[in-house]
């Protein structure tokens, strides 16, 4: 407890950690004020029945602080360079080139694959604007759009989603922590005073047993998500002994932590957008004028409406997705190479193949017990609210993920910033 006030007191007394902490709270200001300037033409009643009727679209509200909700600039949230980065993920993994750029010009490669990024987000950008958009028109909650109106406003949509995604990138750079998690973390932090306020609203004494087991599922979680965030499986690993003259290197013994949820929050954020764009399509085709393609995608859009059908769905996703993204972000020939060269070698296991298999092995069996968890988190708020029927105790566990791992990194990334200054 004194270490944490220690450094609770070299942030203050720091003016560059001050500096950094200033300007991360101003662009989340920027951020917010943003949010709030929406496009013309809302019918905000006819909104806010499609959001109350449609999970998934409320889960995005809560992602982009109620720019959905609000029809805002900022609609689109930073969905468009998350999904930007996770294509280039996959992309680094199926074309060697990419791969080899990143490894051998470190931090230079990084850059490129990290403009890339960028630049595949703009088109993603305007896509998913033109999704919503008709989702939104399709719903009457704005008039159908064509010509220049539609132009513009798919235009101003874009605008927004890349000035966040440059404010996310200014609070990397010259603020604290990773920016993009910051700003769903204040987009998740910002509709709280809301959630709150309905609740009030809505309580009833006569389920206040209900409240309290909420209560205590929330804290069980906020537990769970720190354990599980925190949780490492140690690979003990030994250097070889080297004689040189007279005297002897290596021969210490040390150990590879390989996290048990890989993958973080990207699976659930993952399959969040995967479930939206069926949704979106099959709403857009409803009302086109043949007969078999609109009852087609009604059914689909009833299917996936439906609490429980989308619950699997969503939870098999999230379930493949994690394994799916640990493989591409961990690379088991890559580290036993590196051990190789290093010459270290995992006690009882021989150097070269049967470390890569190993390893594989390892992170297959440590990753399941993460993908269970993270589907489980993720449906967790659609159990709540289908036995008890009480809306306002439907948000629940992607948000507290969320919300608990990124203020877990920002607090390792104030400590990193504190220890330098400190010594």
């Amino acid at each position: 407890m004194n270490s944490f006030f220690q450094k609770i007191a070299v942030v203050v007394r720091d003016p560059a950690i001050r500096k950094r902490v200033f300007f991360t709270l101003g662009a989340l200001v920027v951020f917010r004020l943003l949010s709030v300037i929406p496009i013309p033409g809302i019918d905000l009643d006819s909104l806010k029945t499609l959001l109350a009727g449609n999970q998934f679209l409320g889960l995005l509200d809560i992602f982009s602080g109620g720019g959905i909700s609000r029809l805002s600039i900022l609609m689109l949230g930073v969905g468009p360079y998350i999904t930007a980065s996770i294509i280039m993920q996959l992309l680094t993994m199926m074309f060697p080139s990419l791969k080899t750029m990143m490894q051998e010009e470190g931090e230079a490669g990084r850059a490129k694959l990290s403009q890339y990024s960028r630049l595949i987000s703009v088109p993603l950008a305007v896509l998913q604007a033109y999704g919503f958009l008709a989702l939104l028109a399709s719903q009457n909650v704005i008039p159908q759009l064509t010509g220049m109106t539609l132009v513009t406003n798919i235009f101003v949509i874009t605008a927004g989603s890349v000035l966040l995604m440059w404010i996310g990138e200014l609070i990397s750079e010259f603020g604290i922590g990773n920016g993009v998690s910051l700003i769903i973390f204040a987009g998740i932090v910002a509709v709280l005073p809301t959630q709150i306020y309905q609740f009030i609203a809505s309580f009833d004494p006569a389920q206040i047993p209900l409240y309290l087991l909420s209560l205590l599922i929330a804290l069980v979680v906020i537990v769970a998500v720190v354990v599980v965030t925190e949780a490492e499986r140690p690979i003990s690993v030994t250097y070889a002994k080297q004689v040189r003259g007279n005297k002897v290197y290596g021969g210490v013994s040390t150990y590879l932590p390989l996290r048990l949820n890989q993958a973080g929050v990207i699976p659930i954020i993952l399959a969040l957008y995967i479930l939206l764009f069926p949704q979106i399509i099959a709403n857009f085709l409803s009302n086109v004028s043949n007969t078999t393609v609109a009852d087609s995608a009604r059914w689909v859009a009833e299917f996936l409406n439906n609490p429980w059908s989308h619950g699997v769905i969503y939870f098999l996703l999230v379930f493949v997705f994690t394994y799916f993204y640990t493989a591409v972000t961990f690379d088991p020939k890559m580290i036993s190479e590196n051990l190789q060269k290093g010459g270290a070698f995992i006690p009882g296991v021989r150097p070269g193949e049967s470390t890569m298999n190993y390893l594989g092995k390892v992170v297959t069996r440590i990753t399941l017990v993460g993908a269970l968890f993270l589907g489980i988190i993720a449906v967790l708020p659609l159990i709540m609210q289908g036995f008890t029927g009480n809306q306002t105790l439907a948000i629940g566990g992607t948000a507290l993920l969320i919300v608990v791992s990124v203020v877990l990194d920002l607090l390792k990334k104030v400590d990193a910033q504190a220890s330098m200054r400190e010594y």
